[in-house]
């Protein structure tokens, strides 16, 4: 019996990691099932299966997960609970994605197409390395980070917990023993040049990087 894979979100990312996931499947077992996954079940969503949240994690079979999801809180709530139902988080490589040498990928990491991790790089869970972003040497990336589309994070930065890093931003390069932190929760918007370190919680945008607002539960 194959297993039950489950693609949590059915909006636009989850229908972008749809055609990478199939291609893996058929790789590996095409005796598996795969459906996206709901809160309430649908109509299917590019001829796959839109199935509830309570029945995937309620399945019997052996069960894999993948979360297209960018709102942090979502995506911890939902990897939590997968995972305490037995499922098992998988990572979803696109086949023209780089990783390069000691490189740690935490589980249920998501590189899309023509997306790049060098060397000497750490990342931690459910990380969305979206389409042609980079993600350069040295660098530390916390649990459920986001990089939107044609990111460049240079070496030597640290991106702590929960950031997202809005489409087409650039973090300069950091130093040994010095590096450019992207604060927990932090939100770099689209385009952002950021060039010093960021405060957790913060909105930063503009060339350079600005402080946009704060939010309160970091002061």
């Amino acid at each position: 019996m194959g297993r039950l894979i489950g693609i949590f979100g059915t909006a636009g990312f989850g229908r972008e990691v749809l055609p990478i996931v199939q291609r893996q499947l058929d790789h590996v077992s095409p005796e598996d099932e795969l459906v996206f996954v709901s809160p309430l079940p649908k109509s299917p969503v590019n001829g796959v299966p839109v199935i509830a949240e309570a029945d995937f994690l309620a399945d019997s079979r052996a069960r894999g997960f993948v979360i297209a999801i960018a709102d942090t809180a979502i995506r911890k709530r939902l990897h939590l609970c997968a995972v305490d139902s037995g499922a098992e988080p998988l990572e979803v490589r696109a086949e023209s994605a780089e990783v390069q040498s000691v490189v740690t990928l935490g589980p249920g990491a998501i590189l899309c197409g023509h997306s790049s991790i060098t060397s000497n790089t750490q990342v931690g869970i459910s990380f969305h390395l979206n389409i042609s972003s980079y993600l350069a040497h040295d660098c530390v990336v916390g649990d459920f980070v986001t990089f939107g589309p044609n990111v460049v994070c240079a070496g030597n930065v640290i991106v702590e917990d929960g950031a997202y890093i809005g489409g087409g931003a650039l973090i300069r390069q950091g130093e040994p023993g010095a590096p450019v932190v992207i604060g927990t929760g932090a939100t770099v918007g689209m385009g952002a040049v950021v060039t010093r370190s960021v405060a957790p919680g913060t909105v930063v945008a503009g060339n350079p990087a600005r402080l946009i607002r704060k939010d309160r539960k970091h002061d």
